[in-house]
């Protein structure tokens, strides 16, 4: 309840914060794309290096 009440009270966060899960969205989603676009390269990458993936950074 006392969650419930804090939303209400405060809809500015709950708005920011909505705002920040659709970047963080939508920059996955990028991430994604970029690494199925990509994925020959990076196979050839992954011949060297077993299991390596390109960073994503949450914190951006």
């Amino acid at each position: 309840m006392h969650i419930v009440y804090n939303a209400f009270k405060s809809p500015g966060k709950f708005k920011s914060r909505q705002k920040e899960d659709s970047q963080l969205k939508q920059r996955l989603e990028a991430y994604q794309a970029a690494c199925q676009k990509h994925s020959d390269t990076l196979a050839a990458i992954q011949k060297y290096l077993p299991g390596w993936m390109p960073a994503f950074n949450i914190n951006q």
